[in-house]
């Protein structure tokens, strides 16, 4: 019994220590989220006067309106435009093949299978000339179609892997019962295949949209107009123009990172569960 004691009373002991550290460290992660959204709050005065380390004591929307009158909400909207249609793109194109690769054993799609996961080892800095060169071609330079076909060429490599293994996941036997009541391709992608992946689409687009999201680099080469700015290239704006202004700069950066945690928040069940498929096995 006095060893049974002292065994629990370490594992207590171990218990608390591992309580405190995780509550220590969640404090050290979180704190720079809170102190970019106390400083939007803040006026420039009392931001240079005050403690910054502190909430204030006379918190202001006004910063938020600031960047909101410099133009954020065409910033924003280019964003979204660019993001939702990048997804949509991919996962549309994506699920047909998982099933296909998944489904049938022909050559082409297999080698064609191999050929796309050889983006995974292609990081984008190296083919932006390729991709510059492409894009102006087919003259969509300075164009939201310029950012948004790159980017689903370099979601799909990725978000094809996850779903093939999701899709591979699917008992068999639900495929021949399809098949016994003569359900074609089409349909068993449709009733079979569709509703059982919605966890891993929904992975996928989440990781895929804030991927698209916090994209600087196909925006910095392939747009140059304001019309067709992105939010990446408007923080960098911003941080030029209002340099000193810090409180505005922290107001623009939590407007811009607003989607990605409210996506975050609501899907992170999704994305863990999606990233895992296939490789419980």
């Amino acid at each position: 019994m006095p060893g049974m004691t002292r065994a629990t009373a370490a594992q207590s002991v171990w218990r608390w220590i591992g309580i405190i550290a995780g509550v220590v460290w969640l404090f050290i992660a979180f704190y720079p989220i809170l102190y970019i959204l106390l400083t939007s709050l803040r006026s420039q005065q009392g931001f240079l006067m005050g403690n910054p380390w502190l909430p204030t004591q006379t918190p202001t929307l006004s910063n938020y309106a600031t960047v909101w009158n410099a133009g954020f909400a065409r910033y924003f909207l280019n964003s979204v435009i660019v993001s939702v249609i990048t997804v949509l793109l991919i996962l549309v194109c994506a699920l047909p093949f998982a099933y296909a690769v998944v489904r049938t054993r022909r050559l082409w799609v297999q080698g064609l299978f191999n050929v796309l996961l050889v983006g995974l080892a292609l990081p984008i800095q190296a083919a932006i000339i390729p991709v510059y060169i492409l894009v102006s071609k087919f003259h969509l330079y300075d164009t939201l179609a310029g950012l948004i076909l790159p980017g689903v060429a370099f979601g799909l490599p990725l978000t094809v892997l996850i779903l093939v293994n999701f899709v591979r996941d699917i008992p068999k036997d639900l495929y021949e019962a399809m098949a016994i009541e003569g359900a074609g391709d089409r349909a068993v992608l449709l009733r079979l295949v569709l509703p059982l992946s919605k966890p891993a689409l929904l992975s996928v687009g989440i990781y895929n949209f804030v991927q698209s999201w916090n994209n600087f680099l196909f925006p910095l080469v392939l747009t140059q107009q304001d019309s067709v700015r992105v939010l990446p290239l408007a923080l960098v704006n911003f941080r030029g123009q209002y340099t000193i202004n810090v409180p505005v700069i922290m107001a623009a950066v939590t407007l811009s990172a607003l989607p990605l945690i409210l996506a975050y928040v609501f899907g992170r069940r999704y994305l863990l569960q999606g990233m895992l498929a296939g490789f419980s096995k």
